[in-house]
């Protein structure tokens, strides 16, 4: 029997399985008295099937959210009238902050601000981004987005000012916007109201809106995960979701193992999970937008065998010096016992990779009647 390296759960699962499949074999075989007749255990039948067959390793993981934003005050002077609270998520256009009663938008940049925007001023990347937001905000007629501030974007400057309850002057003093990569999800807040606010001032930070997965690998097994790769991430209610390794570190960094505050460090490998988008309704996926730094698990592939022959775990019975074999259901209910050899489990599909003598796809193989 190939030698089969399995995280522990999928150990215990496996050999439950195998276990409790020779456990109703031998209930429909054999008598427990001999004043009594033998057990009958409900059974149906199931394919083999010629598929791939995967072993994972489970890990844990920590359900967060992407990227690290700190919000700077860009410029301007006055008193900050208005924060967020911690937790709330603030888009494109929103209000990140007030200063004299005046909302601070955010817009979508990966340069923060350093000059006003205004008619004559020279062509840059900023002038590129500050029309795009425009646009995308629906202020944007008549304007081409490029690197110029044209008399179009002028127009849309005042569009914008007068539907966000802003001066309306056509143009953006440094202060009046901020710009980070994306939507901000305020973690906390650096800065309380009623105190000045002035050029650098330090207002809120916090992550992305995506959710990922946060775990760090034994070095042995981070070759196995790659980007791009696909796994599977259970939530805490037992929910799995499909996911999408996205990042592997290069370098591994000395941590202490989870659970184990005092024992010597040991040098493991960060990896950055992002959870496929939902198709319709999903119990996991709404638990995921609820939880924040809840501990989730990851089954990641350590092992794959592609195109072979495999059958339900169950079907599997467990004979005498380590044997395995199963039982071919032809027509007319004909049984044939098989022996095999088994390879991967895949515990995840359940089912079990295996070879024996005239075994073929196509063919039914007994297990138990799930209803029974």
């Amino acid at each position: 029997m190939p030698r089969r390296r399995t995280a522990a759960v999928v150990g215990v699962v496996v050999i439950g399985a195998v276990a409790a499949a020779g456990a109703w074999a031998k209930a429909g075989g054999t008598s427990g008295t001999q004043n009594q007749p033998p057990a009958r255990i409900a059974t149906s039948t199931a394919p083999v099937v010629r598929t791939d067959v995967a072993q994972r390793e489970l890990v844990g993981g920590t359900l967060t959210h992407a990227g690290s934003y700190n919000l700077i005050a860009p410029g301007g002077q006055g008193v900050l009238t208005r924060l967020p609270t911690e937790g709330t998520v603030v888009d494109r256009g929103a209000t990140a902050y007030e200063v004299d009663g005046h909302p601070v938008p955010l817009f979508y940049g990966s340069r923060p601000p350093w000059r006003d925007f205004a008619l004559g001023m020279t062509d840059g990347a900023d002038v590129r981004a500050l029309e795009r937001n425009l646009v995308a905000l629906g202020h944007g007629a008549g304007v081409t987005v490029d690197r110029h501030f044209s008399s179009a974007t002028y127009w849309a400057v005042r569009h914008w000012q007068h539907a966000a309850g802003l001066p309306v002057t056509g143009t953006v003093p440094r202060g009046q916007v901020v710009f980070l990569p994306g939507p901000l999800r305020v973690a906390a807040l650096d800065a309380k109201t009623g105190t000045p606010v002035h050029p650098g001032a330090a207002i809120e930070h916090g992550t992305s809106s995506v959710r990922t997965v946060e775990a760090q690998l034994d070095p042995a097994l981070a070759p196995n995960a790659k980007k791009g790769d696909r796994v599977t991430v259970t939530m805490p209610d037992g929910n799995p979701l499909r996911a999408r390794v996205t990042h592997v570190s290069a370098v591994a960094v000395n941590q202490q193992p989870e659970g184990d505050q005092q024992g010597p460090s040991q040098p493991l490998v960060p990896i950055t999970i992002s959870l496929d988008r939902p198709r319709g309704g999903s119990a996991g996926r709404a638990l995921a937008r609820a939880l924040d730094q809840a501990q989730v698990q990851i089954a990641i592939t350590s092992q794959l065998h592609r195109h072979v022959l495999a059958v339900p775990i169950l079907a599997l019975l467990a004979r005498p010096g380590g044997a395995y074999e199963v039982v071919v259901v032809g027509s007319g209910g004909v049984q044939r016992h098989v022996p095999v050899q088994p390879g991967l489990f895949d515990e995840t599909a359940g089912v079990v990779e295996v070879e024996g003598p005239g075994l073929t796809e196509g063919q039914r193989v007994e297990v138990p009647d799930e209803h029974s």
